[in-house]
């Protein structure tokens, strides 16, 4: 096989192994009603399916990046295959039953822990197997053909959910048995590299991220005031200062934050964090709201993600242009005020119960982070002089994972306080006893639909009240999306950085 034609092979090979990493990010949260309807989970049990999964790539992302280098990359890659696919294949087993929650989630997080292994060494593979002038044009195809597999998601998980929610799972078997295949033929560099690993550092970020995460999350339930809430959200904090200040002492950090250090480099990751405290938690808040408030089957609902990734995909074109002429900052100030817009103008729309109303605002809002994602990715990397490209990405995909997990908690926990309010007046106005009302309020996911079904004006005023809760959620994504246009006018810089060389470990090897 010629050197171009081994290039492309290696990578097909990683595209493959991370699709299922791009298609789960949106394939699970449009089944999320009917995993919770089939195996009766609460309203935070169907939260916790989809950010267990983002809180372990958060809380392993970086630590995964080091045991690549240290191991090797191809082996990496193996390991976090077969333990995605095997994961998954355990996830769509999930018994029927009061173990069902428990079992869903905490395969959810190996799921997660497994991508964290994958992705950096999938990332690190394909630029060690490109020459510098070819770099930029292979990350492009990487990164545009793995996130186009995002859209798939809502398709995908849309028909396959009306046959069984457990084939969402099943499907990334054979994806994965592919994906090695092609890495059997590859045959991608596998040099390990001495270091150690910080598994201290690596202890404290998981757990400070993780009772973050959870303290918000149960706040709902357990209550702001209750010490199981304080406590969580203390803990975590002072967990999480003390990752920092360990970080800088050790002589081996798992995240090198002296790339803080670089002028708006920072920026960059508070963007970045910010805007997908918005980006992952719409895929869940807008399937439940399409499913519960419209009524929609599962693959009508994946038809609204589909409006949003329609914008999302046609600004992240413009955003690349803008990025090569005039730097990030455009993209990132004009991006964030459209997604503030759109989200605002979508909020309004949403008590109208139509999506003939609502699509162009739904285009709108995900026109906003299609400018903003890969431009502030891009641009944090071209300001990390004399960082390796493991360390940036390290950096910035934990704080984006992390701002995603922190929003579902947060909207999470908004829309079920909003819940017990709105939906409990829905079904006490119909004579629905106030026990009973409480009870489909605080697990609507999973029953509303089944005590409304006798009663087409009840089910109406259910729908209605959701959209109002909804409504809510979307009104504080445009608020985040205003803070995240004010951090950027404010903060980001108007100078134009120089691309940064090729990551130090790589140039190494090739002038070796």
């Amino acid at each position: 096989m010629s050197a171009h034609g081994h290039k492309r092979l290696v990578l097909t090979a990683m595209v493959f192994a991370v699709a299922m990493m791009f298609i789960d990010q949106t394939i699970v949260a449009i089944a999320t009603p009917a995993v919770a309807r089939h195996l009766s989970l609460s309203a935070t049990g169907s939260q916790w399916v989809v950010n267990s999964y983002l809180l372990a790539l958060a809380a392993f992302f970086a630590f995964g990046g080091r045991l690549g280098d240290m191991f090797g990359r191809r082996r990496m890659v193996v390991v976090g295959v077969i333990g995605f696919a095997a994961s998954s294949a355990l996830c769509g087993l999930t018994p029927q039953g009061p173990a069902a929650e428990a079992w869903l989630i905490v395969f959810r997080v190996l799921q997660g822990a497994s991508g964290a292994l994958l992705f950096p060494a999938a990332v690190g593979i394909v630029v060690a197997a490109f020459p510098v002038n070819e770099r930029g044009r292979a990350m492009a195809v990487f990164f545009g053909i793995s996130g186009g597999l995002t859209a798939i998601g809502p398709i995908a998980g849309g028909f396959l959910t009306q046959w069984t929610w457990r084939s969402i799972f099943w499907i990334n078997v054979p994806v994965a048995v592919v994906a090695l295949i092609l890495i059997a033929l590859a045959r991608p560099e596998n040099e390990p590299r001495r270091g150690s690993t910080d598994v201290f550092g690596a202890a404290l970020i998981t757990a400070g991220m993780g009772l973050i995460v959870l303290g918000l999350q149960e706040s709902g339930v357990w209550g702001w005031g209750n010490p199981r809430t304080i406590g969580c959200l203390a803990v975590g904090i002072l967990l999480l200062v003390s990752f920092v200040c360990w970080e800088r002492r050790t002589t081996a950090p798992l995240l090198q934050l002296k790339v803080f250090s670089q002028p708006g480099f920072a920026v960059d990751a508070v963007v970045l964090a910010l805007m997908s405290v918005v980006f992952v938690p719409f895929f869940f808040f807008a399937s439940v709201y399409a499913q519960i408030a419209l009524g929609e089957k599962a693959s009508t609902a994946g038809l609204y993600v589909m409006y949003f990734f329609l914008g999302f995909v046609v600004m992240a074109q413009v955003g690349g242009r803008i990025l090569d002429r005039r730097g990030a900052r455009p993209a990132v100030v004009y991006g964030a005020a459209l997604g503030a817009v759109g989200f605002f103008l979508l909020a309004g729309r949403l008590g109208h119960l139509s999506l003939h109303e609502q699509w162009p605002f739904i285009v709108l809002a995900g026109a906003g982070p299609g400018l903003m994602l890969g431009t502030a990715s891009t641009d944090a990397t071209n300001r990390s002089l004399g960082a390796s490209f493991s360390e940036v990405t390290g950096i910035t995909q934990t704080a984006r994972n992390f701002g995603a997990s922190v929003g579902l908690a947060v909207l999470g926990t908004i829309l079920v306080s909003r819940d017990g309010h709105t939906i409990t007046s829905a079904l006490t106005k119909h004579g629905v006893p106030i026990g009973i009302a409480r009870h489909v309020a605080g697990s609507l996911i999973s029953d509303a639909r089944a005590h409304g079904r006798q009663d087409p004006a009840l089910i109406h005023d259910v729908q209605v009240a959701f959209a109002h809760s909804s409504q809510t959620v979307f009104y504080v994504m445009a608020g985040v999306m205003a803070a995240t246009f004010l951090v950027a006018v404010r903060f980001y810089p108007r100078a134009v950085p120089v691309p940064a060389p090729a990551p130090r470990s790589i140039a190494v090897k090739e002038s070796a």
